[in-house]
C-alpha cells in the first residue's frame, strides 16, 4: 500500500495514542509510525492541505509529547527550518 508516514525517535510516551489528521490516518503499532494512505491524499479536493494536516498534526504530537523546545525549532512566521533570504531570524 503506497502511503505517507511520520514517526518520532525516540518515540515519546503516548505518541501512538495521539490523533493524526485526516481521519484515515492511523498509528501502526507494528511499524511504530503514523500512516496516511496515498489514496486519501490523491482523492482529496485539496491534496496539499490533507498532506500538510497529516504532517502538522503528527509533528505537533511528537513535539508536545516529547517536550521539544518548539520556540527554538520553529520560525516566527510559522515555517520550519532556517530562515531563507529576506526572512528575519526570530528574536
Amino acid at each position: 500500500m503506497p502511503a505517507y508516514y511520520a514517526y518520532a525517535y525516540p518515540e515519546p510516551k503516548g505518541f501512538g495514542a495521539a490523533s493524526g489528521e485526516p481521519g484515515s490516518a492511523f498509528y501502526s503499532a507494528e511499524m511504530r509510525e503514523f500512516i496516511l494512505p496515498y489514496d486519501t491524499v490523491r482523492a482529496a479536493a485539496s491534496p496539499d492541505d490533507v498532506l500538510l494536516a497529516f504532517l502538522q498534526t503528527t509533528y505537533e504530537a511528537a513535539a508536545n509529547l516529547g517536550q521539544w523546545d518548539r520556540a527554538s525549532l520553529e520560525r516566527a512566521d510559522g515555517g520550519a527550518g532556517p530562515p531563507g533570504p529576506g526572512r528575519p531570524r526570530p528574536a
